[in-house]
């Protein structure tokens, strides 16, 4: 449209033009009397230059065909003459404390690290929300010291409102939940493979926001209860925000997300009492799996030592489902995700997480936030299963089925990158109760496979965090908001806390020169158009693949994979569970279906429930399945991964008591605490203790306060009135029955040795972990007991019934 020339005005004083508005003519330039340079004027012509430089949607043929639609092209946008025509208002360069001054071109300001919404208050006057100082802060207005409290009173009325308003709702599943904060070194460039971000170039580090969960259990149960752990990795990439949500576990119960409801409602405490809390000990839970076979698998796992790790710095995570990599070229794989712990996986046995609940529910989150506050820094190694769509065609099993594994003899572990986590969150609230993960959140590179519990979990994350949160700007919570640039056309809802400038909130536009605009295929997300084969049926119908219905091979194969001791464990779960189960016929029917699993297995169960005969199998869905390429897999053990051998972080406790012989004390402790070992050292009371050669040792806790099976080893060293003293503590020889009944190390020093023997601890058999040195030999001592420490637990002590 041609400029229009404004007539001379017949005052030489120009005035500003009006500015724009809805109300105004439809017209450009300055109207008569106005100067033609007046910002009102020029944002005018701009912004007609600027929709007329778009005479029509360059890209809208592109929106149709295959070929279009799997290589989306970019936006076309064009380049305004000035910020004059994408302001929303002319007196945005009026600034203030409190409007600061103009958007930085391009620039999301919401997006930046987390010191943008860190507070210290040292040293500062306490105020309201609203930056109001408060002068008193201990009493609520009244009307005379003895006289009612008054209504005006808006100080007592805030802090108290937002006291009532403190708490959101929990998540229904992983309520119980610890995080931390750390990060992603990759080995080696993955370029071949995919183009997310945090596989581009080696020694590449993406920040990432950690939490580890329990399953079952409400925000304010245990930590160690037999449980799924969930292991949830916010990536924060430089081209938006990948969460691989996980679990400790690579399998699940069910195969379709049709079915997660049931199972929550089943393991959950039973609705009539709401007991049993945080436990699947009981009958509604072993009613839905007893009938659901497809379960039998992580029954194994769950029913294993997996289900009670010793702490979430030596337990795996995995992705559990098959995942789509794609490269660059938009070549994709099936992958699936292993996080594999440094520090070796090491387990608690039952009846110490039992007592560990009591003495310690924070066990394991207490566990992390110390091992990062010492040092003691929690490293992962990530690992990718890869292989191709005809490889997976041609398994005995299908990879769209979440209760399956890919055994590492078919696809070997390919080590990619470290996970260290190394910072405590500052605020528990602000981050690890407020973050937000969803299976949803997936960058360029990563792509999903058609599992069916996968698709419900990609709905069900987003929809529950619209409830916890309030509303759909959770990503704008410091912890949820991504370092990448965040810009688009969302608007308005619930907190909404980014101020957009300009009036376009749409696409396309010619008003904003287009912007944002579409990245395209080369830039942008793109979903791999190859999701099934193409000669598969494409009607859509409600049923499941044949080898979905082999629901038992897998759970033989964890079984026999497990060493005496871990498959002696499995029965023992499996036989307290179903001890709880007070409905008979769920019991045979549960033992019924682990004769498909495991003969051995069953017979051991149903001889422990009283069962003789055993119930007749369950008919099997599918009664001749694909025999399996592996009978047995070594990597299925706990026992596979001892870790480093490092003792950092671990608990070891020293017990003393008055007469003690504190150079021998402080041997053993500076041999662990070398090593990088958390010491404590446990006495009757605690403060100084006496010792028999002068200066007193200080105790840290008391066999009371700190029992024992609260760590991983416990050394006694001698002094004959400590002897006495302990022998003599039934809280102290208590503590070294657990430790010895939990395969845990122990290490007597001289007549320490009489403390083990009055606690029923036999100290003259061949026991790698159950050390017995003279005086003379406390640091040669000391160094075996370290090197136990490090050592995966030996079992052989145990027994069934305990003799100890």
């Amino acid at each position: 449209m041609p400029k229009k020339t404004p007539s001379a005005p017949s005052n030489p004083r120009k005035a500003p033009a009006p500015a724009r508005t809805d109300s105004g003519p439809a017209t450009t330039g300055a109207p008569p009397g106005a100067d033609p340079n007046s910002p009102a004027a020029r944002q005018a012509d701009e912004a007609e230059a600027l929709a007329a430089g778009m005479p029509f949607n360059s890209t809208k043929p592109s929106e149709h065909g295959f070929d279009n639609g799997v290589q989306p092209p970019e936006g076309f946008t064009v380049e305004p003459p000035s910020r004059l025509p994408t302001a929303s208002t002319l007196s945005e360069a009026e600034g203030t404390d409190k409007t600061g001054s103009i958007a930085v071109e391009g620039l999301n300001s919401t997006i930046d690290s987390l010191d943008r919404v860190r507070v210290d208050s040292g040293g500062q006057p306490l105020t309201t929300n609203q930056g109001v100082r408060v002068g008193d802060n201990q009493n609520s207005l009244k009307d005379g010291p003895r006289g009612p409290v008054l209504l005006e009173d808006f100080i007592l009325r805030e802090k108290v409102t937002h006291f009532d308003h403190e708490r959101i709702p929990e998540r229904i599943v992983h309520a119980r939940g610890s995080g931390a904060h750390g990060f992603f070194e990759c080995y080696e460039a993955l370029t071949d493979l995919t183009r997310a971000a945090p596989f581009q170039a080696a020694g590449k580090r993406t920040p990432v926001f950690v939490r580890f969960s329990t399953v079952q259990g409400e925000r304010g149960s245990k930590d160690t209860a037999r449980d799924v752990r969930g292991f949830a990795v916010k990536f924060y990439t430089d081209e938006g925000n990948w969460d691989l949500v996980g679990n400790n576990i690579p399998v699940f119960f069910i195969q379709d997300a049709m079915k997660f409801p049931d199972l929550v409602h089943a393991v959950k405490p039973e609705p009539h009492h709401q007991m049993p809390q945080a436990a699947s000990a009981h009958d509604t839970f072993w009613d839905f799996v007893s009938l659901m076979p497809e379960s039998t698998h992580m029954l194994m796992w769950v029913m294993s030592d997996r289900a009670i790790p010793r702490s979430f710095a030596t337990m795996q995570g995995f992705g559990v489902h098959s995942f789509r990599l794609v490269n660059a070229e938009g070549e994709s794989v099936f992958c699936k995700f292993h996080w594999s712990p440094v520090a070796g996986t090491h387990s608690l046995v039952w009846d110490e997480a039992v007592k560990i609940s009591g003495a310690d529910p924070d066990f394991h989150r207490r566990d992390l936030w110390e091992r990062i506050e010492s040092g003691a820094f929690p490293e992962y190694e990530l690992s990718l299963q890869v292989f191709t769509e005809a490889q997976a065609e041609d398994f005995s099993f299908d990879i769209l089925d979440a209760t399956k594994i890919v055994p590492e003899e078919l696809v070997p572990l390919r080590p990619v990158g470290r996970m260290v986590l190394n910072r405590n969150p500052d605020n528990f609230f602000a981050e690890t109760e407020q973050v937000a993960f969803c299976t949803a959140n997936i960058i360029p590179g990563i792509d999903f496979s058609n599992d069916p519990l996968l698709a419900g979990r990609i709905h069900s994350y987003h929809d529950t965090q619209l409830s916890r949160l309030g509303g759909p700007n959770f990503h704008e919570i410091p912890i949820n908001s991504p370092i990448a640039q965040v810009h688009n056309n969302q608007r308005d809802g619930m907190h909404r806390q980014a101020i957009h400038r300009g009036r376009v909130s749409y696409e396309p536009n010619s008003l904003a020169g287009g912007c944002p605009f579409q990245a395209g295929a080369a830039q942008g997300f793109v979903s791999v158009p190859a999701r099934q084969r193409a000669e598969e049926a494409q009607a859509k119908v409600r049923a499941k693949p044949e080898k979905f219905a082999d629901h038992y091979t897998q759970a033989r194969l964890f079984y026999e994979s497990q060493t005496p001791a871990e498959q002696a464990h499995i029965a023992a779960a499996f036989r307290f569970e179903l001890s709880k189960v007070t409905v008979p016929a769920i019991r045979r029917r549960m033992v019924a279906s682990l004769r498909n699993a495991s003969e051995s297995l069953a017979a051991q169960v149903g001889a422990r429930l009283g069962m003789d005969p055993l119930p007749e199998p369950l008919p099997r869905a599918i009664e001749r399945p694909a025999a399996p390429e592996v009978d047995r897999s070594p990597a299925l053990s706990l026992m596979a991964r001892p870790g480093d051998g490092s003792i950092k972080g671990r608990k070891v406790a020293i017990f003393v008591a008055p007469g003690i012989d504190a150079a021998s004390v402080d041997v053993v402790r500076g041999v662990l605490a070398g090593q990088g070992a958390a010491v404590r050292v446990l006495g009757p009371q605690v403060g100084p203790v006496a010792s028999a050669n002068g200066a007193p040792v200080e105790a840290d806790a008391s066999f009371e306060n700190e029992p024992a099976f609260l760590f991983d080893a416990v050394a006694v060293v001698h002094g004959d009135a400590a002897v006495d003293a302990m022998a003599g503590d039934a809280n102290a020889l208590d503590g070294l029955r657990s430790i010895y009944r939990h395969c845990k190390p122990l290490l007597a020093v001289g007549s320490g040795a009489t403390v083990l023997q009055r606690a029923g601890v036999p100290v003259d058999g061949a026991d790698a972990a159950l050390l017995v040195v003279g005086r003379e030999e406390v640091e040669r001592g000391a160094a075996a007991f370290a090197k136990a420490i490090g050592t995966p637990r030996d079992f052989s002590r145990e027994s069934d019934p305990p003799r100890v």
